[in-house]
């Protein structure tokens, strides 16, 4: 489960890029804004979902071209590819081995992980970047989530539409949606169900001494019931209308992170002790996706050092050359990573190219 081959064309800073990578450690290095972090989101374009900035398409394209942009990759076996056209700017196309697919269909080939500055906001704002943040932990591991996901909040646009309606031509429609969301909704929440169970038996079995434990609750209302969620949906129409939208629902689901020694949420610790409680479960979910998979994950790691002290830093580096896999990782800095295996692939990131060194 790695890249062999990274190549964009008309991607934020980069008109055109070709990188060779190495199966374990690819280091990025240069100034703030050289685009280091755009190559990482590059990556994570190659996985269903809007990548790590979840930004509009429209943003992601060079802007001196036509609007489109492409991102492909070489695996041992296997060409995928996925961006936009300027004829359809505003829509995605991916392509395995030079055939269509939907992007979804790109977990069954790579399950990409990754940690962003950003994320340390996950356990403060709202739960709609936790459930992103769940979501992708799942589909990682049973790719049939992002479209059971998808087919639900599909639905779910389509019954807000009919419930803001004040002439429902056939009250029988909001019947046959919700019969549709109670479907895919179910499969969604026990999948969220499933990944929290099974993460929280792996962080049992987590080294202690490198990050913090941390424990999971999923707060979904026994929304994995089809019969149960089928049966709130039908007796809340007349509710939702009046609220012009779906109020109950897996939609609405909330992941709460605890410190485990502490037994505190995670959004009453320290932030420090927050970043250790991210690279916890992070670094579980890589070892369950090995163990299930029989490959494990593609990592990308931005601006590490903002993640990690010095020392934590160095022991990050020797967990992850013990386990294998391919890690990509940003830094302002080389020196960061004097502690990275011999054999990494070191790029300096300047002004829309990344030379190997």
């Amino acid at each position: 489960m790695t890249i062999s081959r990274l190549t964009l064309q008309n991607f934020r800073n980069y008109p055109q890029l070709r990188l060779d990578a190495s199966p374990g450690f690819n280091v990025l290095s240069g100034d703030n804004g050289a685009g280091k972090t755009n190559i990482l989101e590059a990556v994570s374009l190659l996985s269903p979902g809007r990548g790590l900035r979840r930004a509009a398409l429209k943003d992601m394209a060079y802007e001196h071209s036509g609007g489109d942009f492409a991102v492909a990759a070489a695996l041992d076996d296997v060409q995928l590819g996925t961006g936009t056209t300027t004829d359809h700017p505003e829509r995605r196309k991916t392509r395995v081995n030079g055939a269509a697919v939907p992007t979804n269909d790109l977990a069954q080939w790579l399950s990409i992980l990754w940690l962003t500055p950003a994320m340390d906001r996950l356990f403060m704002e709202g739960a709609t970047g936790r459930r992103n943040f769940l979501d992708r932990l799942v589909t990682a591991l049973e790719p049939d989530h992002a479209r059971n996901c998808s087919r639900y909040d599909a639905a779910r646009r389509e019954r807000n539409r009919l419930l803001a309606d004040d002439h429902l031509p056939n009250p029988k429609w909001l019947d046959a949606l919700d019969d549709q969301l109670a479907s895919f909704g179910a499969m969604a929440a026990q999948a969220r169900r499933r990944i929290v169970e099974t993460l929280n038996q792996a962080l049992t079995l987590t080294d202690k001494g490198l990050f913090a434990a941390a424990q999971l609750h999923l707060e979904d209302d026994g929304l994995h019931d089809r019969a149960k969620l089928f049966e709130i949906l039908q007796s809340n129409q007349q509710a939702d209308r009046a609220a012009g939208r779906t109020r109950h629902g897996p939609h609405r689901a909330d992941l709460t992170v605890f410190h485990s020694a502490k037994q505190q949420a995670a959004e009453k610790c320290s932030t420090g002790e927050q970043k250790a409680l991210l690279f916890s479960i992070i670094l579980a979910h890589a070892d369950l996706i090995a163990g299930q998979r029989g490959q494990r994950p593609i990592l990308l790691i931005d601006e590490v050092a903002a993640h990690l002290d010095p020392g934590r830093r160095t022991a990050l580096f020797e967990t992850l050359a013990k386990k294998g896999g391919q890690v990509w990782l940003t830094g302002t800095e080389a020196e960061l990573f004097e502690a990275i295996p011999a054999d990494a692939f070191h790029f300096k990131v300047h002004e829309g190219t990344a030379t190997q060194y």
